[in-house]
């Protein structure tokens, strides 16, 4: 799952930004699954990575890659069923942007509502997956899991064309002969909007990694679907994710910074 998933959960009204949809802070703090989830997700890449470099690059050291992989395998295992309990929190999150009538550019309002219909419809998907695997459910799981995926796809590729915009509608402001010819933008509405702007690309990044990985999990044929080494899957992973940990931590800083 992605940062911009988790981002939803774990803020109610942040960053999501603050710097994504403008609302989850909440969740963030009734939700003590989500900075574990990142933890794991974090660990979980940083070890395909290795792995896939020993298996593939020092044959000598092999056996230490495939145990690596394995762990990695097992850690994304763990974040699959912590993700059982996040129904609800993304509910929520739905619930409280609904149609999104505060966004000022309808673009930004129109590709905000799909992802969150795509993320919301990913969560089941997944779990009927999970559940097939477990042999709790008599279904065909691949079928979920290519479901999962593709709804998890759909959401990164709005959340990036939403980044895309806003941060070309932000530095527009910024740079815009109206502002130019006026100097009226406070100093810190500026510091603000720059800060967003970085935010956004932060954002913009991490999803187009992680995008890269929900392609590569799709059926073959399905442009470049199986084709990346468990190395390469490991590193965007982990970009994604120290992506996501920074963000979190810079908004986390911001946060106190701002409360009285």
């Amino acid at each position: 799952m992605s940062f911009t998933i988790l981002q939803k959960l774990y803020m109610l009204p942040v960053d999501k930004q603050t710097t994504q949809k403008g609302g989850s802070a909440e969740i963030k703090r009734k939700n003590p699954f989500l900075n574990q989830s990142k933890q794991i997700r974090t660990l979980g890449y940083c070890c395909q990575l290795v792995g896939g470099v020993l298996v593939e690059r020092c044959p000598a050291r092999s056996e230490v890659g495939t145990r690596l992989l394995t762990l990695s395998s097992q850690l994304s295992h763990c974040r699959t069923v912590l993700r059982l309990f996040d129904d609800v929190a993304m509910f929520i999150y739905t619930k409280q942007y609904g149609l999104g009538a505060e966004e000022e550019d309808i673009f930004v309002r129109c590709v905000s509502v799909l992802g969150n219909l795509a993320d919301q419809l990913y969560y089941p998907c997944e779990h009927i997956a999970w559940a097939a695997d477990a042999k709790i459910l008599r279904v065909d799981s691949a079928r979920w899991w290519t479901l999962s995926t593709a709804f998890w796809g759909l959401s990164l590729l709005l959340g990036i064309a939403r980044s895309l915009r806003m941060v070309l509608t932000l530095r527009w402001r910024l740079r815009g002969p109206a502002v130019a010819f006026t100097s009226r933008l406070p100093w810190s509405k500026r510091r603000a909007m720059e800060a967003q702007v970085q935010s956004e690309v932060l954002t913009l990044l991490s999803n187009a990694a992680d995008l890269a990985n929900a392609v590569h999990w799709l059926p073959p044929g399905v442009l470049w679907a199986g084709r990346f080494p468990p190395w390469l899957v490991g590193l965007l992973g982990t970009i994604s994710s120290l992506l996501s940990m920074y963000q979190a931590v810079r908004a986390s800083g911001q946060g106190e910074a701002t409360t009285p």
